[in-house]
């Protein structure tokens, strides 16, 4: 499975410029965890989380503690540039998924920008990947089948049964069609695993 079959397009980006509260409602107002820093030319500089804009927003409560509370030592962070993470890892439309897994997993992020040469076409985040794993395994089974359709109008034919994202194909034995048929099942987003049975000729 590539990036872009899963990736949410087009990025939604905020300029280093911005303040930190209109980053915030974009943020929220999107639905999204983190999101690319561009300049004022529109190019990648980083990347700003919900973590990151939340530093510095919130004082201590005097009524959580006995102990007095320190007033704050400063104003808050007032533009992006000053929370965004300038360390920005990215991915193409083009990378293998599993490749931005370990990337987030690595770098401990929960999102990368995805781009085409200097340009910004989306952004790639867990909650995508749980999204492409959460199709139903009816709805897979439909995509593999047209697939298949689609590259085999004329037959040969596959059974297609799939369980919890694992696609099984039973057909007839023709081992270079069913090589394809594996593949072609394989690019399906949501399906994990695909295994092959032989149907009695």
């Amino acid at each position: 499975m590539l990036v872009r079959e899963v990736m949410s397009s087009p990025a939604v980006t905020v300029r280093r410029t911005d303040p930190v509260r209109r980053a915030v409602r974009v943020l929220h107002g999107h639905d999204i965890t983190a999101a690319p820093v561009v300049d004022e030319a529109g190019r990648l500089v980083g990347v700003v989380s919900e973590l990151d804009l939340l530093r510095g927003e919130f004082g201590p409560d005097p009524r959580a503690t006995v102990t007095p509370v320190p007033e704050p030592g400063g104003p808050p962070p007032h533009r992006v540039m000053e929370v965004m993470s300038g360390d920005v890892v990215t991915v193409t439309e083009t990378t293998d998924v599993t490749t931005a897994i370990d990337l987030m997993v690595g770098k401990r992020v929960k999102s990368l920008p995805v781009l085409r040469g200097a340009e910004i076409v989306g952004m790639v985040s867990r909650r995508d990947l749980m999204a492409m794993l959460a199709r139903p395994d009816d709805e897979l089974r439909a995509a593999v089948l047209d697939a298949l359709r689609e590259q085999y109008p004329s037959g040969p034919s596959w059974d297609v049964t799939v369980h919890d994202g694992v696609a099984e194909l039973s057909g007839p034995p023709q081992e270079h069609a069913d090589h394809i048929a594996g593949l072609l099942a394989r690019t399906v987003p949501g399906v994990v695993r695909v295994k092959h049975t032989r149907r009695a000729p």
